[in-house]
C-alpha cells in the first residue's frame, strides 16, 4: 500500500470522526482494467455480481447498500460516504481511455447521490506538485474533460 500517513490520513480520520464512511481505494501497480476491477471489488466491498463490467460498476456504485453507513457521533453531524482514490496517475497514463470511463463512472455515482443522505463523495489524492504521497513515480494524467460521452461496456 502506498498510501502515506500525511496528509491523507488525518483528513480521513476527521471525516470518519464527523461519521463518515471511508474507504482507500489505492491504484498503486496497476495498469489494467481487470487489475482495476478487482481494487475496486477489495476496496469498496463490491458484491460478486458487479464482475468486471463498466455498467455493472457503475450499478454497484448507484446501489451502495453493502457499504455499511457509519452514525455520526454527534448530532449536528450527517454521515457520508468518502472514497479517496490514491496512487491513481500511473494508471491513468498508462490507460488514459480506461482512466477516463473510470472516471466517468465515479462522477455518475456521486452526481446520483447528491442530495441524498447519506452522501458519496470520491477524493482523488495526490500531492499539490503532481507527485503521489509516497514519493512514488508519476505518469502525466490525462486532463479532465468535460461531461464524458456514454461508451462504456
Amino acid at each position: 500500500m502506498s498510501l502515506e500517513p500525511q496528509p491523507l490520513a488525518p483528513a480521513l480520520a476527521a471525516a470518519e470522526a464527523a461519521g463518515w464512511t471511508t474507504v482507500r481505494l489505492d491504484l498503486d501497480g496497476v495498469r489494467g482494467k481487470a487489475e482495476l476491477m478487482r481494487r475496486c471489488g477489495g476496496a469498496l466491498r463490491l458484491p460478486e455480481w458487479v464482475g468486471g463490467g463498466w455498467d455493472a460498476l457503475a450499478d454497484a456504485l448507484r446501489d451502495l447498500s453493502w457499504l455499511p453507513v457509519a452514525v455520526p457521533d454527534t448530532a449536528h453531524a450527517s454521515g457520508g460516504r468518502l472514497v479517496a482514490v490514491t496512487s491513481w496517475r500511473g494508471y491513468a497514463g498508462a490507460r488514459p481511455e480506461e482512466w477516463e470511463t473510470f472516471v466517468e463512472v465515479l462522477e455518475e455515482a456521486v452526481d446520483f447521490w447528491r442530495g441524498q443522505d447519506p452522501g458519496l463523495s470520491v477524493l482523488l489524492a495526490g500531492g499539490a506538485d503532481g507527485s503521489e504521497p509516497g514519493g512514488g513515480a508519476t505518469a502525466g494524467a490525462p486532463p479532465r474533460t468535460p461531461r464524458l460521452k456514454r461508451r462504456r461496456g
